[in-house]
């Protein structure tokens, strides 16, 4: 989706975001819970979500691409007992000696973005540290709209999800049972839980729609996605939390 790392569109979807994680996976964390990774941050949501749901003192180590975005959830955490640090690096070169001293390793919005090799590769890390993931907010490609739209327009976003890109072949609605299948052949056990959205009529839903139809109308040209642009009362997009734990 067009703008899908911009501060606004991040600050637009924060809201909803923390409505649909699943907390119930948190009392599950192994404890203690001092240091966390949280990578592909972004503005740091995660972080303003989770922090104040963990004891204090918490160091977060935040990984992104995009230094402006880095700052920004370094000067966003104002929470006592909770100190940041920022990485300018791409999560995919992620290794197990990198999270050596870390308690958690945290992701929102992130596996759909990613190959197979990809994030297969976060798991190996995770599993040579013995690190406990809480991967949040990964679509499923399921999307129900008030009034709804014909099934070919959610087929022709979820191919544009899986498109290839670069060279790389994004995972999209497929992430999630990758890295639940990686996670468990590593000896993880692995609790999913669904983290769907339930928008309402507000500027998120505009805006998710519109980039929801750009994105299915690029995958497929003929596609007229036009007529369902206007008058959608209410969408449900389905997303899935999975903690996953090395015993």
């Amino acid at each position: 989706m067009t703008g899908e790392f911009s501060e606004s569109w991040l600050s637009l979807r924060e809201p909803a975001d923390a409505a649909a994680r699943a907390a119930e996976l948190l009392p599950l964390i192994p404890g203690p819970v001092r240091v966390i990774r949280d990578l592909g941050c972004g503005t740091g949501s995660l972080g303003r979500w989770l922090a104040p749901k963990l004891p204090t003192p918490q160091h977060w180590v935040m990984m992104d691409r995009d230094p402006a975005l880095l700052d920004y959830a370094r000067s966003h955490m104002p929470f006592e007992g909770v100190t940041v640090e920022t990485v300018l690096g791409d999560v995919t070169s992620l290794t197990a000696a990198d999270l050596d001293g870390t308690d958690l390793v945290t992701c929102s919005a992130l596996l759909d973005l990613l190959t197979e090799a990809e994030v297969t590769g976060l798991v190996a890390a995770c599993a040579g540290s013995r690190t406990p993931a809480l991967f949040t907010l990964s679509v499923t490609g399921e999307v129900t709209l008030d009034p709804p739209v014909p099934a070919v327009v959610g087929e022709a976003f979820n191919a544009h999800q899986r498109r290839v890109t670069d060279g790389r072949r994004l995972l999209g609605p497929s992430a999630a049972s990758v890295a639940i299948a990686a996670f468990e052949k590593a000896g993880a056990t692995v609790v999913p839980r669904p983290s769907a959205w339930h928008l309402q009529s507000t500027p998120l839903l505009d805006t998710w729609l519109h980039g929801w139809l750009s994105a299915a109308a690029e995958q497929s040209p003929g596609l007229q996605t036009e007529a369902y642009s206007k008058d959608r009362r209410a969408a449900t997009v389905g997303h899935v939390d999975l903690l996953a734990i090395f015993g």
